[in-house]
């Protein structure tokens, strides 16, 4: 797919997506969710991608739903566009398809993270924002409960209280509180946003891939799974990394003293 409203780029094993309609503050219309979906599945099934960062150009990061394009398509035709979305979920894969990427993804927020916005940034396993950024569950003000998966992950990061007020409140919150609260991992300033996330997604990359995907994927069974079920899944995770090439590439490395070479194999 040709993307004409975002970028993508891929170096050293880092590949960049940037959402790219900074005269809306990059907020969402039915073809950049297609686009989104589109490039996080060629991330998933590209080998030479090993680890992923979001961001958005410009002064924002996602403002949520283009509504302003929504209510130009006429209020009937919008209100069944959105139930079609609704059932048959063609436009919010994208939680599913980054929680379930077995590669970690990283988001860079450099502006506003609101509604559909802020659940992109969630359905990442590591937010990086910049002291511009700002935070909004904001779906209550707009008349729709959250969406995209954005109650899920809000409340595994910052609890059930937490998420309630921010959920019930729809109120805007800044990279400092984010940071308290456990929202977001970093703040740094504007100018060291996409340098720390490329330095941080390149040291990731560097490490094996088949034991960060199933690190991923321990990290979040974590959640809803008892101790014993989780220490046996363990174990199969341990079993099938143990008969990898990168382990004995690792094991040979360190008693070497020299940087690991991994394959992903």
């Amino acid at each position: 797919m040709a993307y004409e409203t975002l970028l993508f780029e891929l170096s050293a094993g880092v590949a960049t997506i940037t959402l790219n309609r900074p005269e809306r503050l990059n907020a969402l219309t039915g073809q950049l969710l297609a686009e989104l979906n589109d490039a996080l599945v060629r991330c998933r099934d590209d080998a030479q991608v090993r680890c992923l960062v979001i961001t958005g150009a410009g002064r924002g990061f996602c403002a949520g739903q283009d509504v302003k394009q929504r209510s130009s398509a006429g209020e009937a035709d919008d209100r069944a566009a959105s139930v079609a979305r609704v059932l048959n979920r063609q436009f919010d894969l994208f939680p599913d398809i980054m929680r379930g990427m077995a590669k970690p993804i990283i988001a860079a927020v450099n502006g506003a993270a609101v509604g559909q916005g802020l659940s992109i940034a969630l359905a990442a396993d590591i937010i990086i924002a910049s002291q511009a950024a700002r935070f909004g569950a904001v779906w209550a003000l707009r008349g729709i409960p959250p969406e995209s998966a954005g109650a899920f992950n809000l409340v595994r990061l910052v609890g059930p209280q937490r998420a309630c007020e921010l959920i019930f409140t729809g109120r805007i919150i800044e990279a400092a509180e984010a940071k308290e609260m456990g929202l977001v991992s970093r703040v740094v300033p504007p100018e060291q946003l996409m340098p720390t996330a490329r330095e941080m997604a390149t040291s990731i990359a560097k490490n094996a891939p088949v034991a960060l995907g199933i690190a991923k994927r321990l990290i979040y069974h974590a959640w809803t799974m008892d101790l014993p079920t989780f220490r046996e899944y363990e174990t199969y995770g341990l079993d099938y990394a143990f008969k990898t090439e990168d382990r004995d590439e690792g094991i040979r490395s360190f008693l070497e003293k020299r940087e690991p070479g991994f394959k992903g194999r």
